[in-house]
């Protein structure tokens, strides 16, 4: 409010609390020389005599005031901003209250101060020993170690056969008569099993049974007679038994096997016995010291003719100084003893996994197949001496096992080619 002034206004009218004689003088003399002091402010004069209602003059004083009022209110749009940066500050302040509690509930973990004994006694828990007896450690190592070693020695399998020595011939006849609970290798969960027949150290001789299709428990029943065995040598030898996945487009795989030191087997009676399979050793499982060779076979009998495709071989022996090869693959077909027709491959220079995909025909009747062999050699080619064999295969009807099992194989199927990976074997054996 402003500081109030004071200035003399003439007087307009009679005032009601005049006495007689000053209403009569003002009556008869007018305002002209007389003066009352009023109040004023500085936006209203308040005259001492106003001819104006005191209602409207307090409505419209009030009006004044609720317009100012009005004036100074902020806006809708103004109040919604304020109550949404509130509610911003408010969640920020509650996140970072919540991961400051997350932080000080990770130091407490890390300080290694743990649960409180005196608390869980309230609950009914009794203090024990927290660490055990080094007698009870040592108790658990031997018993993991156990089971540890009973983790690595996977089961493979039982085999079981019989062994008959014939004291007046000198032959050991060996009879394989069936597998069972043999380790699936193929991804259908089953496996191609067949069992080969060998002695050691010498090797010499080797037998094959036939292969049992998606089976873990194949029943063979084939018999195999080692001749010129002499009695006085067979206690420094030992039969294996080794069992082999067959796959037709790849490598075979072992199984497992079987070792029978002859000096421990009672060979006056008929051995009959089931043995479970051991691991091959990887240096004998499959001999492979001569490489592999893949080919496919078909006949058509109706025209007589046998087609044969190389198709690739891996793993050859190496024959020159470099430790390479220049290898090529001749194919020769046997009659009788003598050579019917023969051809070779192109050379593949300084390698020892060479790729042909080269195929060859020869003519030959149906009554000829069931006569003709045929021996498939990789030679090492030699510009300068002679050219060197690495390893060989023979097949035909006279043959045993993968060699007689593809033979057969390709007779069964005919007008259709049967691919089949080999085993190179020693080129000097007949």
């Amino acid at each position: 409010m402003s500081t109030l002034r004071y200035r003399q206004v003439p007087r307009q009218e009679i005032l009601p609390n005049d006495d007689k004689p000053a209403q009569d003088y003002y009556q008869n003399n007018g305002d002209e020389n007389n003066e009352s002091f009023v109040a004023t402010s500085s936006s209203t004069i308040f005259a001492s005599l106003n001819t104006e209602n005191p209602y409207d003059h307090a409505k419209a004083i009030d009006q004044e005031v609720v317009k100012n009022h009005s004036s100074n209110m902020p806006s809708p749009t103004t109040i919604l901003i304020v109550l949404a940066v509130f509610l911003a500050i408010s969640i920020g302040l509650a996140c970072c209250i919540r991961q400051t509690c997350k932080s000080c509930c990770k130091r407490k973990s890390k300080g290694g101060k743990g649960i409180s004994l005196k608390r869980l006694k309230k609950f009914g828990f009794k203090k024990s020993k927290v660490q055990p007896d080094v007698e009870q450690l040592t108790q658990n190592m031997d018993n993991d170690d156990s089971d540890s070693k009973k983790s690595e020695a996977q089961y493979l399998g039982k085999l079981e056969y019989s062994l008959d020595y014939d004291f007046q011939r000198q032959e050991l006849k060996v009879e394989i008569i069936q597998a069972q609970e043999l380790a699936a290798l193929d991804m259908n969960g089953l496996s191609d099993p067949y069992v080969k027949v060998y002695i050691l150290p010498d090797k010499k001789k080797k037998f094959e049974t036939r292969v049992h299709r998606r089976t873990l428990n194949p029943v063979f029943n084939e018999s195999f007679v080692f001749k010129d065995l002499l009695y006085s040598e067979i206690s420094g030898k030992t039969l294996v038994l080794s069992v082999i996945d067959h796959d037709r487009f790849s490598r075979h795989d072992a199984i497992g096997e079987v070792q029978i030191p002859l000096n421990a087997v009672d060979l006056g009676k008929v051995a009959r016995e089931i043995r479970e399979l051991i691991p091959s050793p990887s240096d004998r499982d499959i001999e492979n010291q001569y490489g592999d060779i893949c080919f496919s076979l078909r006949y058509v009998p109706t025209a007589g003719k046998l087609t044969v495709t190389i198709l690739e071989a891996k793993n050859l022996r190496r024959m020159d100084v470099a430790g390479l090869s220049d290898p090529y693959v001749k194919l020769s077909l046997m009659m009788d003893g003598k050579r019917k027709k023969k051809k070779k491959t192109s050379i593949k220079k300084c390698t020892l996994n060479p790729y042909y995909n080269e195929s060859f025909t020869f003519d030959v009747t149906f009554e000829e197949v069931q006569k003709v062999q045929l021996v498939l050699t990789a030679i090492d080619y030699d510009r300068i001496g002679t050219s060197e064999p690495i390893g060989k295969v023979t097949l035909g009807c006279h043959s045993n096992g993968s060699e007689l099992r593809h033979w057969s194989d390709m007779l069964a199927s005919p007008r259709r080619p049967i691919a089949q990976w080999h085993t190179l074997k020693d080129p000097g054996d007949k």
